[in-house]
C-alpha cells in the first residue's frame, strides 16, 4: 500500500529572486537544458538561488523510460547539437560559476552515448574558466569502456553514475536496459581507469526498499571504490509514475548517514530533499579539503 500525503517535513521553496532569475536567463538565452527543470527537482530554488545549476546535454528526450523519472522520453534520431559545448562554456563564464555539474539523458541511438559530448563540454569549460570544478552524472553508455574511457580523460573532478534504487526493485523502477550490476561495473571501470577522480552515486529510498537492502547497496558501491553518495527521497513526478511506498523520517536519512560514512565514504548527503547534485560543490570541498590535509 502506497502513501500519496506528503508530510511536514517534504517542504519546497517557491522559485524566485535574482539570482535565480539570472541564472533562468543565461540558460535559456544559450539554448541550454537543466536537469533542475526537466526532472521537475524540488531544490530548483534553492540551488538556483546560489546561482549553481546541472546543466543536461544532449538535448530533453531520454530514450529510456524508467519509472520514476519526469524526463521527456520518445527518440532523438541521432541529433546532437555540436555547439552545445561552447554554449555550456559560456554560460559557466558569464554566470562566474566555480562549480558546474553536467549530466544528460540516455542516448542509445547514439555509438558512443553521448560521451563525446560530455568530453567536449568538459574540456571547453576548463578552457574558458580553467578554476572552475567539474562535475559530470553520466549515463551507463551500455557499459562501453571506449565512451567511459572518453569522459575519464576529459579530466573531471567528480564521475557520478546513479545506481538509484536497490538491486531487488531495479527491474521495477529502472528501464530495462538499465541493471544494478552494469551501473556498478560503469563506477567500477572509471577507478580502473583514473584512481584520483572522485566517484559518486545516489540512492531513492521510500520505493520498498528495506534498511538492509540499502546497506548492501552501500557496501557494494564501496567494493567498486564508491567517494560520495547521496541519499534521497523518491518524489513521485506524476500519476504515470511509481507511486510512493513510504516517506522516510528524517531521522533514518541521519542514521543511514552516519552508517554510509561508517562504511568508507568520504561525503554523504542523506536528507529528504537531497538529489544526486544537491550540495555537490559543498561535498567536493569538503573530501578534497579532507585528502589534502589527511582529514
Amino acid at each position: 500500500m502506497h502513501v500519496e500525503r506528503k508530510p511536514k517535513w517534504i517542504r519546497t521553496k517557491i522559485p524566485s529572486g535574482p539570482l535565480y532569475n539570472r541564472v533562468n536567463y543565461v540558460l535559456k538565452s544559450k539554448g541550454l537544458f537543466t536537469v533542475c527543470k526537466e526532472a521537475l527537482c524540488p531544490n530548483v530554488a534553492e540551488c538556483w538561488g546560489r546561482g549553481t545549476a546541472t546543466i543536461m546535454l544532449l538535448g530533453d528526450t531520454c530514450t529510456r523510460s524508467c519509472r520514476f523519472c519526469a524526463v521527456k522520453v520518445g527518440n532523438p534520431m541521432g541529433r546532437v547539437d555540436t555547439s552545445e559545448p561552447e554554449r555550456v562554456a559560456m554560460a559557466v563564464s558569464e554566470l562566474n560559476l566555480n562549480y558546474v555539474v553536467l549530466t544528460s539523458v540516455c542516448r542509445d541511438d547514439l555509438r558512443d552515448g553521448g560521451a563525446g559530448i560530455f568530453a567536449e563540454t568538459v574540456r571547453a569549460i576548463k578552457r574558458t574558466s580553467p578554476n572552475v570544478r567539474v562535475e559530470v552524472l553520466i549515463p551507463d553508455f551500455r557499459g562501453d569502456k571506449d565512451a567511459i574511457s572518453m569522459v575519464v580523460d576529459s579530466k573531471p573532478d567528480v564521475i557520478g553514475h546513479n545506481l538509484e534504487t536497490v538491486k531487488r526493485l531495479t527491474p521495477i523502477i529502472r528501464d530495462r536496459r538499465a541493471s544494478y550490476d552494469l551501473s556498478l561495473s560503469v563506477l567500477k571501470t572509471v577507478k580502473e581507469l583514473d584512481s584520483s577522480i572522485y566517484t559518486k552515486s545516489s540512492l531513492m529510498l521510500g520505493l520498498g526498499e528495506t534498511e538492509q537492502e540499502i546497506v548492501e547497496a552501500m557496501l557494494d558501491l564501496r567494493s567498486v571504490g564508491v567517494d560520495i553518495l547521496t541519499l534521497g527521497q523518491y518524489l513521485r513526478p506524476t500519476r504515470r509514475h511509481m507511486p510512493v511506498v513510504e516517506y522516510v523520517h528524517p531521522e533514518t536519512f541521519e542514521r543511514l548517514k552516519n552508517v554510509a560514512l561508517s562504511l568508507g565514504f568520504k561525503g554523504v548527503a542523506s536528507a529528504p530533499l537531497v538529489r544526486s547534485s544537491y550540495m555537490a560543490a559543498e561535498l567536493f570541498q569538503s573530501i578534497s579539503r579532507d585528502d589534502v590535509f589527511g582529514g
